[in-house]
């Protein structure tokens, strides 16, 4: 089993993984997954609070996956081993979770999976740099390349896409459901999401940022999570 779900920001949105709030993991194991898309916030000082939520992670029944967003302490992040998993290459975390690197193509249960982490904060002017703020918040051009050759390594077919945020087209359409047209300028991560959604061939694409869950109508394929946990 596999399920995706969107940002959890260090415990602040933890709950919605908990068992109450979502009673299928009693039927999963350390074979299946829960991957959430970006903000996953739980290596930001290393600090009690940390180390108990990500110790509480590794005592579900399934393995936590996430790509980063853009509210990661991502100089911290970068002193994790580095690791091949499952076809591609992870920081690992803890005993069974695992953040998914940049560019890279996963295969999960069968399916492929290919991820491109990273945002821009829009809420970075009372963000101190260093502090609660990373310049690798967006991608490098080493890792933009890396992501085209991994694309074209995989003659641009995955079965799913992981990223934080979302093409231009459809960032605009998001922005303008929630009112909140000037608060998500466009950058060079959507400009170049835009142009590889426009080739690579997949069934379904998944990301968080928003706080919000929805289906694009630009793209029925394309799913905005937040709260909700889908299954694929």
């Amino acid at each position: 089993m596999i399920l995706v779900t969107g940002d959890i920001h260090g415990c602040a949105d933890i709950g919605k993984l908990s068992a109450k709030a979502n009673p299928v993991q009693k039927l999963m194991t350390k074979e299946d997954f829960l991957i959430i898309a970006g903000d996953f916030g739980l290596v930001w000082n290393n600090d009690a609070e940390d180390l108990w939520w990500r110790k509480w992670l590794d005592m579900k029944p399934y393995t936590t996956l996430f790509i980063d967003g853009n509210h990661e302490n991502f100089n911290l992040l970068e002193t994790f081993e580095e690791v091949e998993y499952c076809g591609g290459k992870a920081h690992r975390i803890g005993n069974s979770i695992y953040h998914l690197k940049r560019g890279e193509m996963f295969e999960l249960q069968g399916k492929k999976f290919f991820t491109m982490g990273g945002a821009e904060s829009h809420d970075k002017e009372f963000r101190e740099l260093g502090t609660s703020i990373w310049e690798q918040e967006l991608p490098s051009d080493e890792e933009y390349a890396h992501a085209l050759a991994t694309l074209e390594k995989n003659d641009w077919k995955t079965d799913y896409v992981l990223t934080h945020c979302a093409p231009s087209s459809i960032q605009h359409e998001i922005a303008v459901k929630l009112g909140l047209k000037n608060e998500y300028p466009d950058n060079k991560l959507n400009a170049f999401l835009e142009e590889i959604g426009k080739k690579i061939d997949y069934k379904a694409w998944f990301s968080g940022h928003y706080h919000t869950d929805m289906t694009s109508e630009i793209e029925p394929s394309f799913n905005v999570l937040f709260n909700k946990i889908v299954k694929i």
